[in-house]
């Protein structure tokens, strides 16, 4: 069989270790894991209840069209039916937005440290890539549009950014826009967006009301917790929303998941408290990453990438041993950086004192 010659060589993407195979790996009865940035506080109890009452349905096919779902995004965001699509988390929305668009020899234009999955899609559909360097761990939006030319497609842009954590302002993705060609189609990945109070942070829909070539992705998988739901979704103008449906699979996002994501939009109070406990616990991780002498980009997700000054893979498989599933950085371009999640107070705590007993344990390279 001959496969299509754009995923020969591409690798498979490799998620954060399950704490089941840690525990059998390792023979440990209590593992914490920190590396996928999921909600330690899981979800609202009433997202919970809804797809408890969802089971009575489990024979049924969901709605394909999410209608009461698109209702509810409607009215929170004031954008209208047309404009919102819903994928099997935005990992899926990425995906559609690839097929539709990519044909082979079309150019990309993406941060050289990133979400994988545009990589990893665009190269599915044979897109060349262009990689622009960062400045500090962040977007250089500068840069980044001096490799925008006629054959650009789209342009990602992650923010707050996936590994680094960092982010670009309202007024440096603005700019941006302002210059980018309309026929350039740009994404602007919000999934860590509700954990953001930086009033600096770009006001997407804003941005979306001005420019047609703009798509905003958003997931329910991060401060809404519920990650094992796969649901996500993109808003846009209603031509480009209309093209990436025509690629949507039918009944591509569960019964079980609208409902708990229905639930979850409305508990805002819910969100809130994540949000507040998130913060702090960035407070006290930071502060403790400087009393160990270690640097970190500035984080505005629920998640902080930090230089340990030794091999990411060396550290990654201390804390493993101790029992904390993190990030290594040297599987995301950063050999000598890990990242973790922002836990509860105990998990955090628990961690920064299995940091400094593998710090003792490995020794300085950089």
């Amino acid at each position: 069989m001959q496969p299509k010659p754009s995923i020969v060589n591409l690798p498979v993407y490799i998620p954060g270790k399950p704490i089941e195979d840690v525990k059998r790996e390792l023979g440990l009865d209590h593992v914490i894991k920190l590396a996928s940035n999921e909600n330690p506080f899981g979800c609202s109890p009433k997202a919970k209840e809804a797809v408890i009452r969802e089971l009575e349905n489990i024979s049924l096919y969901p709605d394909g069209a999410s209608v009461s779902l698109t209702e509810a995004v409607c009215s929170k965001f004031g954008v209208n039916a047309d404009q919102v699509v819903f994928g099997c988390g935005s990992d899926e929305v990425i995906e559609m937005i690839a097929e539709a668009f990519f044909q082979p020899g079309d150019e990309t234009v993406m941060a050289s440290h990133t979400f994988s999955q545009y990589y990893h899609n665009a190269e599915v559909e044979g897109a060349k890539i262009v990689l622009a360097p960062m400045n500090n761990g962040t977007h250089d939006l500068p840069v980044m549009l001096d490799l925008v030319n006629d054959r650009t497609k789209i342009v990602w842009i992650c923010n707050p950014n996936n590994p680094t954590g960092t982010m670009v302002t309202h007024d440096e993705v603005k700019a941006f826009m302002e210059k980018c060609p309309s026929k350039t189609l740009v994404v602007l990945d919000e999934a860590y967006i509700e954990y953001v109070e930086d009033p600096r942070f770009p006001d997407g829909l804003a941005l979306l009301r001005e420019y047609k070539n703009l798509v905003l992705l958003r997931t329910f998988s991060k401060i809404y917790g519920l990650a094992s739901q796969r649901i996500g979704y993109g808003i846009g103008h209603p031509e480009v929303i209309k093209l990436i449906n025509q690629v949507r699979p039918p009944f591509n996002t569960t019964r079980s998941a609208q409902a708990a994501a229905l639930a979850a939009l409305a508990d805002d109070e819910f969100v809130a408290e994540c949000r507040r406990a998130n913060l702090e616990g960035i407070a006290y991780l930071t502060g403790e990453f400087e009393r160990l002498n270690l640097t970190y980009y500035p984080a505005y997700g629920n998640f902080i990438m930090i230089d340990v000054k030794r091999p990411a893979a060396d550290v990654f498989n201390g804390m493993l041993r101790k029992g904390y599933i993190i990030r290594s950085g040297h599987q995301l371009g950063f050999p000598f950086s890990i990242r973790v999640t922002v836990g509860n107070r105990k998990q955090n705590e628990g961690l920064i004192q299995a940091l400094v007993e593998v710090l003792n344990e490995v020794a300085v390279t950089v």
